[in-house]
């Protein structure tokens, strides 16, 4: 007898435990708009990738692992209110069963409530039956969210694509930052650069807001193969830190706010998953993937497209690298957990990603 009292006890406390956690994850998942990283979330994000991962590593080509992975995030979306759904359930079933529902009964009658499949009436108790309605109400709340939802998502998705699939005709597929100069300067297009850097500072300000409350986003991909969110960030930020390091124009403070603006967006989406880096990064105590190699080929091809150099290129060197470290490890460690399509000076010397441990807080792809 007293046996049973701890267990109707510890089952009341555990399934309250578990109720608060569902409701809890729909309130930041669904409707918090700011960054909220939400255990179940993350939980269900991680094991859902690494049965993905399980998929793909038999694959050879990018195109078919690109193909695989562009289902990963509607599966996951998919799966998530199943999650809470049964977190939820099984919250309530606890709390039944606490409350003197037979056990074999507790969790038939929680999951018909939560359902409002109504094959099971509620256990004719003043207190019972208004739990059953406030589950019930859960559940249709539920669904109400994920579709409010969805809609919420796709406009935020059709927002951040737009400028990414504009960047080809400037910046070449992959995007990058040399080729945007190479191509904008035989056209007379340097003074449109001011504007480019504005829009894409907007874009970034949007991208914080939206990867952060919508995290399910960041791991939808492009409708081109070829093109990725994260690379094409990468070739602005590379783009904006060329021009103010290495070229010989006047000073563009647009084109600062640009790269600010991008290294936080990229900081505070590593923040939400979880992802280290260094929180104060300086060059050269933290060395970036560029090395002085690959600068002074992108110098050389620069100065072949006729476009006017600063003189001192060991100083053009140190103040780029001095842009570049702010995002650097950013901007590689979102390539690796976006497995980001091939793209010079970012998902092309970002880490093959790998199983992290599912309770990990923080995760380090060096």
């Amino acid at each position: 007898m007293v046996l049973e009292i701890v267990l109707r006890i510890a089952a009341f406390g555990l399934g309250l435990w578990l109720a608060f956690l569902a409701v809890r994850s729909a309130l930041r998942t669904f409707v918090l708009p700011r960054s909220a990283p939400d255990p179940i979330t993350k939980f269900l994000l991680r094991f859902i990738r690494i049965l993905f991962h399980l998929r793909i590593k038999r694959l050879k080509k990018f195109e078919e692992i690109d193909r695989a992975l562009a289902m990963y995030a509607p599966v996951s979306l998919f799966c998530l209110p199943i999650a809470l759904s049964i977190v939820m359930g099984t919250g309530f079933g606890l709390i039944f069963y606490a409350l003197g529902v037979p056990l074999e009964s507790a969790f038939l009658e929680s999951g018909s409530t939560l359902l409002t499949l109504g094959f099971i009436a509620p256990t004719q108790t003043p207190l019972i039956s208004a739990l059953a309605f406030l589950e019930a109400s859960v559940g249709i709340s539920l669904t109400a969210l994920l579709i409010s939802y969805l809609p919420t998502m796709y406009s935020a998705f059709s927002a951040r694509e737009t400028l990414v699939n504009l960047l080809e005709t400037r910046a070449g597929s992959p995007p990058s930052a040399v080729y945007m100069f190479e191509l904008a300067f035989p056209l007379g297009r340097m003074d449109h650069f001011k504007e480019l850097w504005r829009d894409w500072e907007i874009w970034f300000s949007q991208l914080d807001e939206t990867h952060t409350s919508l995290p399910v986003l960041a791991f939808f991909r492009s409708p081109q193969p070829q093109h990725s969110w994260i690379t094409a960030a990468g070739a602005i930020l590379d783009g904006a830190a060329l021009y103010s390091s290495t070229l010989d124009y006047d000073s563009d403070p647009q084109a600062r706010l640009c790269i600010r603006a991008g290294y936080l967006a990229l900081r505070h989406i590593c923040d939400f998953f979880g992802l280290a880096y260094h929180p104060d990064p300086h060059f050269p105590a933290q060395p970036i993937s560029i090395t002085r190699a690959e600068f002074d080929e992108a110098v050389a091809r620069l100065r072949k497209a006729g476009l006017p150099l600063k003189e001192d290129l060991d100083q053009a060197w140190t103040d780029f690298a001095g842009w570049r470290v702010n995002y650097d490890s950013t901007l590689l460690a979102l390539c690796t957990l976006t497995t980001a399509p091939y793209a010079p000076w970012s998902s092309d010397r970002a880490r093959p990603w790998k199983p992290p441990s599912l309770f990990a807080e923080r995760v380090s792809f060096d």
